[in-house]
């Protein structure tokens, strides 16, 4: 499973945070189980100013990370999955996707959680996915290592105790 040397992120205290999670809607339970994950992950982290946002696919993820990332919001959390299938559609929804997120935090200076999952099959994406059964959870992987970010950011050059 590629989750092997993840970074081990421990909760700390987030709640003076704004935080937006864009979802895409396409794959109904993966989606589930990554907005899921994400709201543990806030939750872990005592966020309560959180907005959900749904867009119809992953394509549309970057447009409305932008768009949020306006907004007065520490960072944004994009959640997503494209499944490949027999046509080239999978590498240009995942290359505009991925490119259209990085340029959002670029742009605006805000971390974005990535958690577009790009996978080959539908059981790939559920191993992913935070749901029972699972071996990883990239919904909470996006939502704390974006929170973490903001951390280090807003405190480079100090030393945060464990």
């Amino acid at each position: 499973m590629s989750g092997a040397g993840a970074a081990v992120i421990e909760p700390f205290d987030a709640s003076s945070l704004r935080v937006a999670v864009v979802a895409a809607s396409w794959h109904t339970v993966v989606m589930d189980g990554l907005i899921a994950g994400a709201q543990r992950a806030l939750a872990d982290h005592q966020v309560v100013d959180v907005t959900l946002v749904r867009v119809p696919g992953a394509f549309e993820l970057p447009v409305a990370a932008g768009a949020l990332a306006g907004r007065g919001y520490s960072a944004v959390v994009a959640l997503g999955v494209v499944i490949r299938g027999g046509t080239p559609h999978f590498e240009y929804v995942c290359r505009a996707a991925t490119d259209g997120l990085g340029r959002v935090a670029l742009d605006h200076h805000i971390p974005v959680g990535f958690g577009l999952l790009t996978c080959d099959t539908e059981q790939q994406a559920l191993d992913r996915a935070g749901l029972p059964g699972s071996v990883e959870d990239k919904g909470y992987e996006a939502a704390a290592a974006a929170l973490a970010t903001v951390w280090a950011i807003r405190h480079a050059g100090e030393v945060r105790a464990r």
